[in-house]
């Protein structure tokens, strides 16, 4: 007889994205829930990835990345935090960001071993902690300013304590760490064999005149770590799947052990259309937090009065918007009701936590057309004007 097999994650279902964004379909709801723009990309990249195709680069493109892009994100590194990266042994194409990450836990993490993260946490991380055999020890970042507890962190850390995983930009709440959170951080691990995962999609994503706090521009944790960028955030194409992570040579020979045989190589004539479009746009990236900006405060500006409260986004393609005015704490049935009696999709934060508190704030995408921001205000002004 056969012995039926084991689920490896038997409590992981569907992600809250793919559900909510399915239900926005089949109820017509508009989706400002999950984080992908509904607006064109550049038009000169889609002639560059035809351009690449017609150029022959239709094979396999090599297991570290297409040599161009490599260097590409060199330059681009040093213009924005002037720090060299060696392109050869530091930096690895991945498929997304998502592809980073798992990679890199999958090389690192070993049964047995502790990995620190901190709630609400991108929802990729613990399954592919699980996956490694290792147990995720996950901090609440309180509601509603959502900072680190560096107390909390310390006394979390011990001899099994294997990776630290922050984000920043975060997603789901807004918030970035700061330059005091770095060094923290590296006061945390100083003199332990600790790594760090730094998740950075959303680099270039800040508001108000902030700056990236990168693990890159930090000497301690520079030495220590892996971070992990996304050019689907930077040029509007989530749908690319093309993501890179910069770590010193010994990681990332460890990074690529696991890469070869997850995704090997990604998508060559996509590779060498973002390489040849850096070269013409070497500040392609600049003015991304002004623009996301603009559509911020164009959101707020209009649930101004209706009840709703915004507390202003610090970064990330995402603005938290609070209901309390109208339901107490319950998220995800506040997101219900939002979706079958306001005809808005948004995303709960509930999701993100093991164990959540009572929450008053769902997340809404700012990534979208202005017509579909003031669409999605209309309707969230009309659900609140039927309270």
């Amino acid at each position: 007889m056969s012995r039926r097999p084991e689920s490896k994650l038997p409590d992981v279902g569907t992600t809250i994205f793919t559900v909510m964004s399915r239900r926005a379909g089949e109820l017509g709801a508009i989706n400002i829930g999950q984080g992908f723009p509904d607006y064109d990309i550049d038009p000169r990249l889609g002639e560059l990835v035809t351009e690449a195709i017609a150029a022959g680069h239709n094979q396999y493109a090599p297991m570290e990345g297409a040599i161009e892009l490599r260097q590409r994100i060199a330059e681009k590194l040093f213009a924005c935090y002037r720090v060299s990266v060696d392109w050869e042994s530091e930096i690895t194409i991945t498929l997304g960001a998502t592809e980073s990450l798992f990679s890199v836990i999958q090389a690192v993490v070993a049964p047995g071993d502790e990995v620190i993260m901190f709630d609400p946490a991108y929802d990729s991380y613990e399954p592919a902690v699980r996956l490694a055999g290792g147990r995720s020890v996950r901090l609440p970042l309180e509601p509603p300013q959502f900072r680190y507890d560096w107390d909390r962190v310390r006394a979390a850390v011990n001899d099994r304590t294997r990776l630290i995983i922050i984000n920043t930009p975060h997603n789901p709440s807004c918030t970035a760490a700061t330059r005091e959170d770095l060094e923290a951080l590296a006061a945390v691990i100083r003199d332990r064999d600790i790594l760090v995962l730094s998740d950075e999609v959303y680099e270039h994503v800040l508001f108000d005149g902030r700056m990236h706090a990168s693990i890159l521009t930090h000497e301690e944790l520079r030495t220590k770590g892996f971070a992990v960028f996304s050019f689907g955030k930077t040029l509007h194409a989530t749908g690319w799947r093309v993501g890179y992570c910069v770590a010193p040579p010994a990681l990332t020979r460890e990074l690529r052990k696991v890469h070869q045989f997850n995704t090997f190589s990604i998508q060559a004539p996509l590779q060498h259309a973002i390489a040849a479009y850096l070269a013409e746009k070497p500040s392609a990236w600049q003015g991304l937090g002004e623009f996301f900006q603009t559509k911020r405060d164009r959101l707020r500006a209009a649930l101004e009065g209706s009840g709703f409260t915004l507390p202003p986004a610090e970064g990330t393609f995402f603005q938290l918007v609070d209901f309390s005015a109208f339901a107490p704490p319950g998220d995800l049935e506040f997101a219900e009701r939002l979706l079958t009696e306001g005809g808005v999709a948004t995303i709960p934060l509930s999701p993100f936590y093991r164990d959540p508190p009572p929450l008053s704030v769902v997340r809404l995408c700012i990534a979208k057309r202005d017509a579909t921001l003031d669409e999605a205000a209309a309707r969230l002004r009309a659900f609140a004007a039927r309270q």
